[in-house]
């Protein structure tokens, strides 16, 4: 019996056995080619954090399962004492046009609270709801420290306000929000989202904002057509 491979692919892998599914199956339950997802699992291509969400669904799991390849007494984990440390630079990554995010602790399952690190780029409401359509609400709530730069704090029933540096805001994420960079330097926060149960629809919107804008980043741009003039007398 050969051994588990190491890392996320191999956890897909045996969470798929597991279910009694073929690579064909978990193809038809995610929309991923049959070919990549045999990628996946033997750790050829990098996992995304969008195909994790994607297969995480197709195989009905918490995505923070497939990312804990620690072994378990008797399969489960266990919850006490538990830590991660994520140095500089780590975290799943998330890039729409309005913000890049990097999502902390994805190991730990089940955990209370989601903390991010956001870096701001949208600068006007307009922009803001071009990429998401409408202010952003989710069930639960939400804590932002501002680590630099302004941001703007926008929500549904308050007045606009702005937080700087060292500022904080704690809020009912089911109220409509969106933050806007106020500053030319750099705006940077530390987010946490507290959800109700195992709600996903904040996690979901920015995957679906980040797919669009690979997809928009991926699309080659049209060369200008340069038209010579004609010279005179012809």
């Amino acid at each position: 019996m050969k051994a588990p491979l190491p890392g996320p692919g191999g956890t897909i892998r045996t969470m798929r056995k597991r279910a009694g599914l073929t690579l064909a199956e978990l193809s038809g339950r995610t929309g991923l080619a049959v070919s990549t997802l045999s990628k996946l699992e033997m750790g050829q291509v990098s996992l995304s954090y969008d195909k994790l969400m994607t297969i995480s669904k197709g195989l009905g799991l918490d995505m923070a399962e497939l990312l804990d390849s620690t072994p378990h007494p008797g399969g489960a984990p266990t919850h006490g004492g538990r830590r991660v440390v994520h140095r500089a630079g780590d975290g799943q990554q998330v890039e729409t046009r309005s913000y890049s995010q990097s999502y902390l602790a994805t190991e730990l399952l089940n955990k209370r609270m989601t903390p991010i690190h956001v870096e701001l780029h949208a600068r006007t409401l307009d922009e803001f709801k071009a990429e998401f359509g409408d202010l952003i609400r989710h069930p639960g709530e939400e804590f932002t420290y501002v680590l630099e730069g302004d941001v703007e704090f926008h929500t549904e029933l308050y007045a606009p306000l702005t937080l700087h540096a060292g500022d904080s805001i704690y809020f009912d994420s089911e109220m409509g929000h969106a933050y806007l960079k106020a500053s030319d330097a750099p705006c940077r926060t530390i987010t946490t989202c507290s959800p109700r149960g195992r709600d996903e629809s904040m996690i979901d919107t920015f995957v679906n904002a980040s797919a669009k804008h690979a997809e928009e980043r991926a699309q080659p741009r049209r060369k200008p057509v340069v038209r010579r003039a004609k010279a005179a007398g012809k």
